[in-house]
């Protein structure tokens, strides 16, 4: 699969000045001409001058200009393939300064002033840690140091005045052995720097920097914190250090002394989360061979017979069940089967219709096997830790009672007007009197008022009404489902719905679920795993009930419960889950913000519902509808420098077709480690750094490999993208599943 660009970056090779920092005069004469000749006007147009000074970063660099870097600071994760890299939000200043180079085949170009020097732990002697820290010096005791065979720069004479001698600066003493082992050549420096430019951006990649649209530089280490261990990252100023950058330092010095622009440590860690992509690719392996061996489901290791008992159970195993201890009514120990949502295949509907509710057991849940006298319990378990969930909840609780007790109330007002018709007809809900003052404000009242006043008194027991027979329970009752009652009870439910609806949805997606019992046995999800699955209705439905139920104490609350469910159904219209993933896995840790997209056969991508990690090495993924195929993707980082899974490089197109930037979908070595071929030293006895050019380069090897002369800058960078890792997983339809970089 290719992915859809969610950014697009440039690289170019270098960006530089049109004038390097120093004095400069500008000098401006005027000359007047005619057609016969020049004027001598010297006397009237003297010549102007001007001087100026060009000033750039030298000693002191602000954080302002850092704009980011990776690894991040103080971190720790499986870098042992990494190249940190430093992000300068001023794209020139890599180049504002000259430092010559000696490759006699280099392009016309201006190498970089600033190196990126990686060191681990017991290698700088002001440093041991290998926390970034540094000394402060002045710039004249990084020029001249006062310890005997240590080195500092070489500035040109006259090239730094009296006031910024006397200013301080921070510095490292490099060990002359390491400084030799690990600076960069003056042939490679040239390939250590370029600039990014980044369009339509402004995008935060996680545990990484902020791509913003702009133009960066960017400057690369040439070595990688391949042993596990702490690491300090020193961007250092190599002016003044031409000509001792070929790996041998002038006899007696012991140290060389360099000016630290900014630092940084970070830690790379080993054990399984050291290699991702193995653990990826052996999550899913499984399922290449027989699709349904990532479906959660007990593994079956007995043999296969004859026996029809044997047969059953393997069914129920396929089925997703795992047998539960079980206690009858009766007190006989037995077992049941138990299933919880997440199934390996679709399940049946359940019937309602026998059992509409509320319920205040879970006994109506039980499904029964008289064939084989067991219980299927998974329903009534549902039921039952819904109804617990709920009950542990008091918001919720608070909110039921008090939607189910405003509801009683109504019922029983309503029943008590019904025995009376006069009164049958009043709005409960009317403020007291309201019919009195509406009476008043009618038609026609003064002259009602006026002859009633006027006509003869009538006898004490004119116009009493007519006592009305008691009603009985079953005829007042019987007034509830009346067109107007049904309507005053479905106003008064909807008032407190709303809440009971979110609560409800949140649990539909498995919220407040204890994790066995999704996965109510361990073997069902091992360590280094990973199981697909549907939902099944029926238990969500259970589950839902079980906390619906919650406070249904009397026969009228009985009564009335349909109608509160059903204003919390219209006051919901949540989207339900339907199919879900699990991983267990060392990767989860590796990865936390791991990227998990699903697919429709027609490309539709589903909504991802919920995420959650019961465990810190275990992820459920919950979606909206079953999917015909998952990619999961290493999470993005920012843009990060190295080499890929398997020590190789994803080799990326450097020509118009297919366009630059593209994965070949061949690597580089084709066979073996690039850790074997070109590195200067063995990593295991020395530092693990990049050997650009001579005897094993990489930059000869690469341009080899695409058929060109050389590489330039941004050429080489564009193929130390570390890709990211990236992993199909399709339906038993498609094809089997891969593993892709991207």
């Amino acid at each position: 699969m290719t992915a859809e660009p969610d950014l697009r970056i440039h690289f170019l090779d270098h960006l530089i000045p049109r004038a390097t920092p120093g004095d400069y005069r500008v000098v401006v004469k005027n000359t007047l001409s005619d057609p016969d000749g020049d004027l001598d006007a010297r006397d009237k147009l003297l010549p102007s001058e001007e001087t100026f000074e060009i000033k750039a970063v030298r000693f002191v660099l602000s954080e302002a200009s850092v704009h980011a870097h990776y690894p991040p600071r103080e971190s720790t994760g499986a870098y042992t393939r990494t190249l940190p890299h430093i992000t300068l939000s001023r794209s020139i200043l890599p180049w504002e300064r000259n430092l010559a180079g000696t490759r006699a085949e280099q392009p016309p170009a201006r190498p970089p002033w600033l190196a990126l020097l990686v060191f681990g732990e017991n290698e700088l002697p002001d440093d041991p840690a290998a926390s970034g820290d540094t000394v402060l010096r002045t710039v004249e005791e990084l020029r001249n140091p006062a310890e005997a065979g240590v080195k500092g720069p070489n500035l040109p004479s006259g090239g730094v005045d009296e006031a910024e001698a006397r200013s301080k600066c921070q510095t490292i003493d490099v060990p002359a052995d390491l400084f030799n082992a690990v600076a960069p050549r003056d042939d490679e420096m040239y390939y250590l720097a370029h600039v990014r430019k980044v369009v339509d951006a402004n995008k935060t990649r996680a545990d990484g920097e902020v791509l913003e649209e702009g133009e960066y530089a960017v400057v690369n280490a040439n070595r990688f914190p391949h042993n596990p261990g702490n690491y300090a990252v020193h961007l250092v100023s190599l002016e003044g250090f031409e000509g001792r950058l070929s790996g041998t330092l002038p006899g007696g010095t012991t140290a060389v002394r360099l000016c630290s622009l900014h630092s940084w440590s970070f830690t790379s860690s080993e054990g399984p989360a050291a290699d991702p992509g193995a653990l990826l690719e052996n999550l899913v392996a499984p399922g290449a061979e027989d699709p349904e061996a990532l479906a959660l489901r007990l593994p079956v290791t007995a043999p296969v017979t004859d026996d029809p008992e044997d047969d059953y159970v393997r069914e129920r195993l396929a089925l997703g069940y795992t047998a539960v201890p079980h206690l009858t009514l009766s007190g006989e120990r037995t077992f049941a089967w138990y299933r919880g949502p997440a199934t390996p295949v679709t399940a049946f509907d359940v019937p309602t219709e026998h059992s509409p509710g509320p319920h205040t057991t879970s006994d109506h849940a039980l499904v029964y096997e008289p064939e084989h006298g067991i219980f299927d319990v998974s329903y009534a378990v549902a039921w039952t830790l819904g109804r617990t969930i709920g009950l542990a909840d008091p918001e919720y609780t608070t909110a039921v009672s008090r939607a189910r007790r405003e509801l009683a109330n109504r019922a029983t007002t309503l029943m008590a007007l019904a025995a009376d018709p006069a009164r049958a007809s009043v709005d409960p809900d009317a403020p007291p009197a309201l019919g009195a003052l509406r009476e008043l404000a009618s038609a026609g009242f003064r002259e009602r008022l006026s002859t009633g006043l006027k006509s003869p008194q009538l006898p004490d027991d004119a116009g009493r009404r007519t006592p009305q027979p008691r009603m009985t329970r079953a005829q007042s009752r019987s007034v509830l489902a009346e067109e107007r009652a049904v309507s005053l009870l479905r106003t008064t439910a909807e008032r407190n719905a709303g809440a009971i609806a979110a609560w409800q949805a949140r649990l539909g997606l498995l919220q407040g679920v204890p994790f066995h019992h999704l996965v109510p046995d361990p073997r069902m999800l091992p360590l280094e795993s990973l199981r697909m699955f549907r939902l099944d209705q029926g238990w969500l439905d259970a589950l839902v009930a079980g906390a619906a139920d919650v406070g249904v104490h009397t026969s009228v609350d009985s009564r009335l419960a349909p109608e509160l469910d059903r204003a919390t159904a219209r006051s919901g219209r949540a989207k339900r889950v339907a199919g879900g993933l699990l991983i267990h896995s060392e990767l989860i840790p590796a990865w936390p913000d791991i990227q998990v997209n699903a697919y429709l056969e027609d490309g539709t991508v589903l909504t991802e519902l919920r995420r959650a990690k019961p465990d810190k090495r275990i992820l459920l993924v919950l979606w909206d509808g079953v999917p015909d195929k998952v990619v999961i993707r290493e999470p993005g980082q920012g843009i990060h420098y190295g080499i890929d899974a398997g020590n190789r490089l994803g080799l990326r197109s450097l020509a118009a077709d297919p366009p630059i930037g593209t994965p070949l979908e061949t690597y580089y070595p084709a066979t073996g480690s690039l850790f074997d071929l070109h590195l200067r030293s063995d990593p295991d006895a020395g530092p693990a750094v990049l050997q650009m050019f001579g005897t094993g380069g990489l930059v000869p090897a690469l341009a080899q490999e695409f058929g060109l002369p050389d590489l330039d800058p941004g050429q080489l960078a564009l193929e130390l993208v570390n890709a990211p890792l990236e992993q199909e997983i399709l339906s038993p339809t498609g094809t089997a599943a891969r593993t892709e970089t991207t």
